[in-house]
């Protein structure tokens, strides 16, 4: 699998993976941007919008950590499957809801349907992927997921003005896509890497025998030192070498989570803040929103050239300068500047870290380990609204990017002192 070139398989599993990862950045992106209707249909108050915001990724943070470890158990391809199949019901069963606690119940079991999907996909594409190819492709599937961020923003624009029921469509059009990926990837092989962790040699076998029919067998010879890890014990992620890398990344996605879920659930509410109306900004939402796939799309022609960590850094860093203009900007022409920046900026680090976390732990764990420290950002992300909307009230839009800033500070400086190199290894040797 190291030494394959890009097949149509590859091509497939990555297209796949990018519209799977569309609806699970459409779904944390829903409530965010629903989040001035929703208080006006519910008539919520301060204390339960936090609730009702918190719901989908404490529902994240349970499915992250339950499908994570599933998919180290039943593989890859099962767990993608179980996780559209929970998400598509729940999210119709949330169109029907009728107040606020059936919202957040059905937000909650959508969020555990999801929860899990980037570390899978992130684990999945690693696996598949060669390895001077990784980043590249990797990148190509989140860019195609991350076209979901502006069409939450551009379609509620243009729903909610057509009747205080139009934000239930938002739902339906979630589920209803769902089902398609899910037909979509009962096609996806399996990965090979994982059936060979877990002793079924031959089905392995067959899966890397279609890879090369299509490669055309014309493949180089394998390096000598390319051997497998295929650890298994949960026990080895609080060992070394992993245990550097499972703490590095649990502080990471404890802190990335303000900077980058933070902005994008949070700027509807900060522009109603900053003295704008519902529709206006959520058009302004969505003309922000643009900035994800366009920084994502910026990406791919770096994401191989320079070191992987460094970029995660520069990146971030990055995100806190825009922040900070963001949260001070006071015209519209500022606004939608510094919004977009932040926005592009946000998804080069946001593309480079779902490569990174998928490229540091051994075949056996490499969903647990990533499915488990991803967790965390979901139980972050949970948490944020009580923390960032009752500070944003208390106080202004800057005060509450200074925060935003100082977490993607500490974010640089853990990855700056902990993290490994990954960028172009082989992953058995960046795993020995």
């Amino acid at each position: 699998m190291n030494r394959l070139p890009i097949t149509r398989s590859h091509r497939l599993a990555t297209v796949a993976i990018g519209l799977g990862l569309f609806f699970d950045i459409y779904e944390i992106f829903l409530a965010g941007t629903l989040s001035t209707v929703l208080v006006a249909q519910f008539h919520l108050d301060k204390a339960i919008l936090p609730a009702v915001l918190a719901s989908t990724f404490v529902g994240m943070f349970v499915g992250a950590i339950l499908l994570g470890r599933l998919a180290d158990r039943i593989g890859r391809r099962r767990a993608f499957l179980v996780s559209l199949g929970v998400y598509s019901l729940f999210s119709l069963l949330g169109a029907a809801s009728i107040g606020p606690w059936t919202l957040m119940v059905s937000r909650f079991f959508a969020g555990v349907g999801v929860g899990a999907e980037p570390a899978v996909s992130d684990t999945y594409l690693g696996d598949l992927l060669p390895p001077r190819k990784r980043g590249l492709y990797t990148g190509i599937a989140y860019t195609l997921s991350f076209v979901g961020v502006p069409t939450v923003g551009f379609l509620a624009a243009w729903l909610v003005p057509t009747g205080p029921e139009a934000w239930r469509w938002l739902f339906v059009i979630g589920a209803a896509g769902a089902v398609i990926v899910f037909l979509l990837r009962t096609g996806l092989p399996e990965s090979p890497r994982w059936l060979e962790s877990v002793g079924r040699h031959e089905e392995a076998e067959r899966i890397v025998a279609r890879f090369e029919a299509e490669a055309g067998g014309d493949l180089p010879e394998p390096v000598a030192d390319e051997t497998p890890n295929t650890t298994g014990s949960v026990g080895s992620l609080l060992r070394p070498p992993y245990r550097r890398r499972t703490i590095m990344m649990s502080v990471f996605h404890l802190l990335q989570t303000f900077g980058y879920y933070g902005f994008g659930t949070l700027v509807p509410i900060v522009l109603a803040a900053k003295g704008y109306p519902i529709v206006q900004s959520l058009l302004f939402s969505g003309i922000t929103f643009v900035g994800y796939p366009v920084g994502a799309a910026l990406s791919l022609p770096i994401i191989e050239r320079v070191e992987r960590k460094h970029l995660v850094i520069v990146s971030g860093l990055g995100m806190a300068v825009c922040g900070l203009a963001f949260g001070f900007a006071s015209s519209e022409a500022l606004i939608l500047t510094f919004g977009f920046l932040y926005t592009a900026v946000s998804n080069v680090f946001s593309n480079a870290f779902h490569v990174y976390q998928a490229e540091i732990f051994p075949t056996g764990l490499r969903s647990t380990a990533a499915g488990a420290t991803y967790s965390l950002s979901r139980l972050s992300s949970a948490a944020m609204p009580f923390v960032l909307v009752p500070l944003l009230h208390a106080t202004n839009s800057a005060v509450l990017f200074a925060v935003v800033a100082a977490a993607m500070v500490g974010v640089a400086l853990d990855v700056g002192l902990l993290g490994p190199r990954t960028t172009g290894r082989d992953l058995e040797l960046v795993n020995i």
